[in-house]
């Protein structure tokens, strides 16, 4: 991320994002704090949800199995909010939060696809989030961490 605006969406064991801000924004409330970099600050946070919790379900091995089974153009329906215990940092900072993983489908596949859409779905709220508080317009995403190489999940982000 080199200009204002540039996200950086981490995929790895917890889901992290940042924009490049000419501001920097803090609120605590929703978990969101900002790191100087130059004369531009990084202002994001970072979720409870993320691969980790995917890890729980499925090996990789089995991730990368069922994602090869998934439509990535059409929606599961389901509202999952993905975390292993309750409690999130970011974008809702909730100590109590509960994970929402059901109803399950019988599918793995149709599982995988719907745990994949709602830490796309947080990913969302985040930059939605940053942008309420004063962000600047998210003009790009950069992703990082294990779960950028997963191109049945970046489908359904970019979605």
């Amino acid at each position: 991320a080199a200009a204002i605006g540039d996200g950086v969406t981490a995929l790895g064991s917890s889901l992290t994002i940042k924009i490049l801000s000419d501001r920097s924004i803090s609120a605590p409330r929703f978990g969101i704090y900002s790191h100087r970099l130059g004369n531009a600050w990084l202002a994001g946070g970072a979720s409870n949800s993320g691969g980790k919790v995917l890890a729980q379900h499925f090996p990789l091995a089995r991730i990368i199995e069922l994602s090869a089974a998934i439509d990535p153009k059409t929606t599961t329906g389901l509202d999952y909010y993905p975390l292993s215990t309750s409690g999130e940092r970011f974008p809702i900072a909730d100590p109590a939060l509960p994970p929402r993983l059901t109803p399950r489908p019988a599918d793995d596949a149709n599982y995988l696809k719907a745990m994949f859409e709602g830490i796309a779905a947080i990913e969302a709220l985040g930059y939605d989030r940053l942008a309420e508080l004063g962000a600047p317009a998210l003009t790009s995403v950069r992703s990082v961490g294990g779960g950028a190489a997963n191109p049945t999940w970046t489908a359904i982000r970019q979605r």
